[in-house]
């Protein structure tokens, strides 16, 4: 749980009442979603305080059960801290793919509804329910069968909150955590807001909360009853906003934050890597990861970029364009082997981190292959593709779709390629 939720307790929506005119802006977002996503598979460790993150000094926690929460646990905190304040917790490494995979599966059923459909991260977003007013019903009544229809065919749980803006959408979802719903009436929204911390509000962090907190503003009623102007010669725009957001006013269009076009895996070792060999291994199962992504979002990508963090945090990045779109590790790989070989030679220090990014995604049926159609030799002459060659490319394919099946099934550890084996 964040710092913010950390501070913000259960609404009690008979407080605020069920007036859901106007409220056509819905904030759904997935209960402890990685946990959720894991629990599918584990279902024993249900009711338990569980912990997605990853092994070793340097792990951090993904996600936390609402039982793990109750410890303080909370993402992005290292996962040695976690466990010192839950050691019971079951700490479970995150699963390659999975959860972009059932955020598919969860926001296929919410455009099933409307289109008008924003998402922001891989288990949240945005949606306007206008045009499905006159079809299923009142805000209220879409979003509890947006709900309803989400665990009955995933098993997963999601909160949402109704509301007329954004803003006010967003925090009434917090506040309806776990498994909740939360409708907050236009007339109300001053009773709903003004209760709350300020840094409730969203873009109030830590160095803008302690910035209110030296004008004495420690609620969002302090805010909204400061003198605008004085806010925004104070905190510039950003302030300005937040004057607005304290009042519920918020005039962000549904999609003013795109959809991050980019799939990306990153591994923070243990211990710092000096060895090449680990350092292309690594890269070689960040690849896998990243394609097996793409290939669960029906998606193919025209470039990659390489992240490399050396052991004094210093972080250098390589792109490379793929020679035609593609979805397979082997693809990727082979275009960020030669970036990684040129990094190591030029930084002789241990390296902290290894990351991968898939970008400038195209839809794999939009994607073609021009590589596939012709080759060009060393001469730059074009010449056909070799029917071995596209043969290879179909069974390499074949191969990867067999393997995201097994794992679908039985799990991201049931199989794996032979030369993953000699990971540490």
């Amino acid at each position: 749980m964040s710092r913010k939720q950390l501070s913000r307790g259960r609404e009690d929506p008979e407080r605020l009442g069920t007036d859901d005119t106007g409220c056509v802006i819905l904030h759904l977002d997935m209960d402890a979603f990685f946990v959720g996503v894991e629990l599918l598979n584990r279902p024993d460790l249900a009711g338990l305080p569980v912990i997605v993150g990853g092994r070793g000094a340097r792990g951090v926690v993904a996600s936390a059960s609402y039982e793990a929460r109750a410890y303080g646990v909370h993402s992005a905190m290292p996962v040695s801290r976690a466990l010192q304040l839950c050691p019971n917790a079951v700490l479970i490494p995150p699963s390659r793919g999975q959860y972009s995979l059932w955020s598919g599966r969860v926001f296929d059923i919410v455009e099933q509804v409307t289109p008008d459909v924003s998402r922001v991260s891989i288990d949240e977003g945005y949606v306007d329910v206008t045009s499905a007013l006159r079809r299923l019903g009142s805000p209220a009544r879409i979003a509890a069968g947006i709900r309803e229809r989400i665990k009955r065919e995933t098993g997963l749980t999601a909160s949402v909150g109704v509301a007329s803006t954004k803003v006010v959408a967003k925090l009434a979802s917090t506040r309806a955590k776990p498994d909740g719903m939360l409708v907050v009436p236009v007339d109300r929204v001053d009773d709903f807001l003004r209760p709350l911390p300020v840094e409730a509000l969203p873009g109030v962090g830590q160095s803008t909360q302690r910035g209110l907190a030296r004008f004495g503003i420690r609620t969002v009623a302090d805010l909204a009853d400061a003198d605008p102007r004085w806010v925004e010669r104070t905190f510039g725009a950003h302030g300005r906003r937040l004057h607005e957001f304290a009042h519920g006013r918020d005039d962000r269009p549904l999609h003013s934050v795109p959809k991050d076009p980019s799939v990306s895996a990153e591994r923070t070792f243990g211990e710092d890597v000096w060895d090449q060999g680990r350092l292309e291994h690594a890269l070689l199962r960040l690849c896998d990861d990243v394609a097996a992504r793409l290939r669960a979002d029906g998606s193919a990508a025209r470039g990659v970029g390489l992240k490399y963090r050396l052991d004094d945090f210093t972080t250098l990045s390589r792109s490379a364009t793929l020679p035609a779109p593609s979805d397979l590790p082997a693809d990727l790989h082979a275009a960020l082997l030669p970036a990684l070989r040129g990094l190591r030679r030029t930084h002789r220090k241990g390296v902290r981190l290894l990351g991968v990014r898939a970008h400038d995604l195209v839809p794999l049926a939009e994607s073609g292959r021009q590589a596939s159609l012709f080759d060009v030799d060393g001469d730059g002459a074009v010449s056909p593709p070799r029917a071995e060659d596209a043969g290879e490319r179909r069974g390499a394919r074949d191969a990867q779709t067999a393997l995201d099946e097994v794992r679908r099934r039985f799990g991201d550890h049931s199989i794996a390629p032979a030369s993953f084996l000699t990971d540490e």
